[in-house]
């Protein structure tokens, strides 16, 4: 059967070292994607206002599986929106007092938040990653849809400081590595999986139609679910270990290699 739908990541995926990707090459790629109904689709833990802002001359053809599948749009169109209640809010934000993460941005439908008492430096960096954030005078009082808490710790700390979140949040929300510092707190069941499933059934495009591309360990469900499940070559190893396959490094354009199979009929799509 031929491939209909292709899923990506971003960060240390689709997008190159310097948080770039090559548009000449991609532009051309998506044009014979586009003539062949092969549906291409961006599935990241990232903000959808800054997902879209890669992608200025066909954000409004192609679907964003944005916050970890928490947030799903299509051709401009909302295709889902997930919730997190309040009483689970404020009990994460109670919880991570006792973390006391590097940053912590608290991602909703309308904007990210950070604390008002944020550093310049700090927001300004927060900022390349979420083109709407603002500062809350109080965490426990946004006025918004909320999807995930986005946090960031020294590298080295990451897998005990994982184990531990697990231990306290994880009976009502789910803890996932999302890069070498960042950890997100997602709703549970609310993956990426879960946002390219949703995609799927509006396009009735099976699994063994469907191609996705990751490096984290918030890739490692949607890998699973796909029959074409490639990992990075800069992948961890658990995601890897997920895949089914393996395509070169982010900064050697994998994606892009293997799309450019996909094209030609090449294995294991011949």
């Amino acid at each position: 059967m031929p491939i209909k739908l292709i899923a990506v990541d971003m960060d240390g995926t689709f997008l190159n070292n310097d948080n770039d990707y090559n548009r000449a090459r991609f532009n051309q790629q998506y044009t014979e994607l586009k003539k062949r109904n092969i549906r291409f689709v961006v599935a990241s833990g990232n903000q959808y206002y800054q997902l879209k802002s890669f992608f200025p001359d066909f954000a409004h053809e192609i679907s964003f599986v944005a916050e970890n599948g928490a947030y799903i749009v299509n051709a401009n169109e909302e295709v889902f929106c997930g919730k997190m209640s309040k009483k689970t809010v404020h009990q994460v934000l109670d919880i991570l007092r006792d973390f006391q993460p590097t940053s912590l941005v608290v991602c909703g439908r309308n904007s990210a938040y950070v604390a008002k008492e944020t550093s310049e430096a700090d927001f300004t960096e927060s900022s390349k990653y979420y083109h709407k954030l603002k500062r809350a005078d109080n965490l426990y009082a946004i006025n918004d849809t909320i999807f995930k808490f986005a946090l960031t710790f020294q590298e080295s700390a990451i897998p005990g400081i994982l184990e531990k979140l697990h231990e306290k949040v994880g009976d009502f929300i789910t803890p996932v590595t999302s890069g070498n510092i960042y950890i997100d707190l997602i709703i549970p069941d609310l993956h990426k999986a879960q946002g390219v499933k949703r995609i799927q059934e509006l396009w009735q495009i099976e699994d063994h139609e469907t191609v996705a591309f990751g490096d984290s360990g918030n890739d490692i469900e949607m890998l699973r679910h796909v029959a074409y499940g490639f990992a990075m070559e800069n992948a961890t190893a658990p995601v890897k270990e997920a895949a089914s396959y393996q395509t070169d490094s982010n900064d050697e354009e994998g994606v892009f290699n293997t799309i450019d199979a996909i094209l030609n009929k090449e294995y294991p799509f011949n």
